[in-house]
């Protein structure tokens, strides 16, 4: 038997090698998309509009506390959360600030609510309320090396506000103004900042 020249496999090699290459090669792995750095960990655009259930558990719990701030015979002269407060007024990127400090404080109030009826009812709101106020800090906390923006007037007034109530209010007053501000907070103000620059 002749033996085969030592170029013909070689070549016989190569051609085995390129088809086995062929078959097994990989798919291009794909470039990592580039966010735009407010969106980094900062998913508010799922609080766009919340679920019929979750809306429900809140629309029990405010109609529970309406009806024990009644017999309370709770009697304010002021409103916390007047009609200007709307978000839209303020700059895109002061938005989830003013949406923070609201949630806080709402949160604060509903928390100290120690009522052994609206405790059990208060329970699904309240869980719903940190986890929106845990994400939303993604979205104001500064970058690093970001110099800091002065806040506008408007927001300043408005988180000064905030800030005087917790100190001159009554309880009873902050729980009613809490109370009826927490329909707007959720269904206006929570879908304004998930909305970003298209809140109009």
């Amino acid at each position: 038997m002749k033996a085969e020249p030592a170029g013909g496999r070689v070549l016989l090699l190569l051609l085995l090698l390129a088809a086995v290459l062929t078959g097994t090669r990989a798919d291009p792995v794909p470039r990592a998309t580039r966010l735009p750095p407010d969106a980094k960990d900062c998913h508010r655009a799922r609080f766009k509009s919340l679920s019929p259930q979750v809306l429900q558990a809140f629309k029990k719990a405010k109609d529970a506390i309406e009806e024990w701030l009644l017999k309370k015979e709770v009697r304010c002269s002021s409103r916390l959360f007047p009609r200007a407060w709307d978000l839209q007024q303020l700059q895109v990127q002061e938005r989830p600030k003013a949406l923070q400090a609201e949630l806080a404080l709402t949160l604060k109030v509903l928390e100290n609510m120690t009522d052994s009826t609206l405790v059990p009812i208060l329970d699904q709101p309240l869980h719903t309320l940190r986890h929106i106020h845990s994400q939303l800090r993604a979205c104001v906390q500064p970058e690093p090396t970001a110099e800091p923006r002065p806040l506008s007037r408007r927001l300043s007034r408005w988180l000064h506000r905030l800030q005087e109530a917790q100190r001159k209010e009554t309880p009873g007053c902050l729980e009613a103004s809490v109370t009826f501000n927490l329909f707007r907070l959720l269904t206006r103000d929570l879908k304004c900042v998930a909305s970003g620059d298209q809140c109009a």
